[in-house]
């Protein structure tokens, strides 16, 4: 961006000095009167304080220490933790997105089947197991924590405010397709317009290339961003709807994003599992029941889902990956669903528990979302994320944001991404 060279040096000066201070803390599994320590590294509020109490409780011997970053934050520390072979956690999270990445440096990883995660299989869906293990049984690179399954998040005071319908069910009708949607948005622009229809033009796009079985790389781990149709039909339907002031111009997961939750600056949000506990941490207990949940345009669909892994630079990796399996136990997962955080179990025994099933959300009007998140997840597809899968993504959502600033049309934030797209490939 138009950075002068000396905010660019205070900025680097400011990221070493970070780096040390997370590097000396990752080593730190110091061990203290006799107890081992052990570090677990997310991004975000996994809902794991409640399970690490348990755990300390029964293993005296054990003590747990959490380190929680951001997104992107969290993962880049991790590649640079990889490659110098110091400073990781013994527990690190990592996205689905970005597992790609770490799995072509698998080999800095243990093999968590040498410690029974193979035995735990037919636990899994089939698509999440295989994702953390290629596969197979023979390596398991980490054990899978939780799904994303997609569903969209309404305020039903702004609907009934644009006359329309404010009953899930028929909430549901108004689109069954992406191009639904987005005329839906049309229309309550008409009616509401100081109120934007959805949050961010990314996190539509992300939702609708989630939905996809191959979107930026095919198979063979080949770049198609350029040629596969969907990317620019989605792209196209995103752009053009933000230019038409559909998007509130929010950047995800900030500070102003979360004030625009809680201010209800938009009528609809593409809702995974675990944003229900974002939305009601950034709305707050004055918007309660103002919110609902509604089945997503065009079927079912995953955004998230992470795995629990454990580098062999550990000092302690046995007890880590005791550790690691019990955070994605059964018990845990279901605590974790109906807990704050809500995020949806990756493990079928789980998933067909009538408990799970008969959850409902008091916030969201009651909304039966293990009803509909759980539907969803059996019903999806995955989707393929090549290995500079993250790398790629970035400039569609760069470009995106450009839209909403008004800095460009969508043709020319087309052309813009494709350049930076490939760019990154390098």
């Amino acid at each position: 961006m138009g950075r002068t060279r000396a905010r660019r040096t205070a900025a680097a000066l400011a990221a070493a000095i970070s780096l040390v201070a997370l590097s000396a803390c990752g080593a730190d599994s110091g061990d203290a009167d006799g107890k081992i320590t052990l570090t677990v590294a997310t991004f975000s509020d996994f809902g794991y304080k409640p399970l690490i109490k348990e755990y300390e409780k029964a293993h005296p011997d054990v003590v747990i220490k959490e380190r929680i970053s951001q997104f992107d934050q969290h993962h880049n520390q991790l590649s640079t933790q990889i490659a110098s072979g110091s400073g990781a956690a013994d527990v690190v999270a990592i996205e689905e997105g970005y597992l790609p990445k770490f799995r072509a440096v698998k080999d800095k990883f243990t093999n968590l089947a040498d410690y029974g995660a193979d035995k735990r299989k037919s636990e899994y869906l089939d698509w999440k197991w295989d994702q953390g293990t290629l596969g197979g049984t023979d390596f398991v690179m980490g054990y899978g924590t939780d799904v994303g399954s997609l569903a969209i998040c309404y305020r039903k005071d702004l609907f009934a405010q644009a006359g329309l319908p404010t009953d899930r069910a028929e909430v549901a009708k108004l689109w069954p397709t992406w191009d639904a949607y987005f005329a839906t948005g049309e229309t309550f622009r008409e009616k509401v317009k100081d109120k934007a229809w959805f949050d961010s033009s990314g996190n539509i796009f992300t939702a609708m290339m989630n939905q996809t079985q191959y979107g930026f790389f095919d198979a063979e781990d080949k770049y198609i961003g350029d040629t596969n149709p969907k990317v620019h039909e989605f792209f196209e339907a995103t752009a053009k709807a933000t230019a038409d002031h559909q998007s509130a111009n929010l950047q995800p997961f900030s500070q102003q994003w979360n004030a625009g939750i809680k201010q209800g600056r938009m009528a609809t949000m593409t809702c995974p599992a675990w944003m229900t506990g974002q939305i009601k941490t950034a709305a707050g207990d004055a918007n309660a029941g103002k919110w609902d949940i509604a089945a997503v345009p065009g079927g079912g669909g995953n955004w998230g889902g992470s795995f629990l892994t454990v580098p062999k630079q550990s000092k302690h990796v046995k007890e880590a990956a005791a550790l690691a399996d019990f955070l994605t136990s059964a018990a845990s997962q279901k605590k974790i669903f109906t807990g704050p955080v809500g995020a949806l179990p990756s493990l079928v025994t789980v998933l067909d528990d009538p408990e799970i099933k008969g959850t409902k959300q008091p916030y969201f009007s009651d909304a039966p979302t293990g009803e509909i998140f759980v539907s969803s997840a059996k019903s999806l597809e995955p989707n393929y994320r090549g290995t500079k899968d993250q790398q790629v993504r970035i400039p569609f959502g760069n470009a995106l944001q450009l839209v909403e600033q008004g800095k460009a049309d969508p043709d020319k934030a087309w052309n813009k991404a494709l350049e930076e797209a490939k760019k990154n490939l390098r």
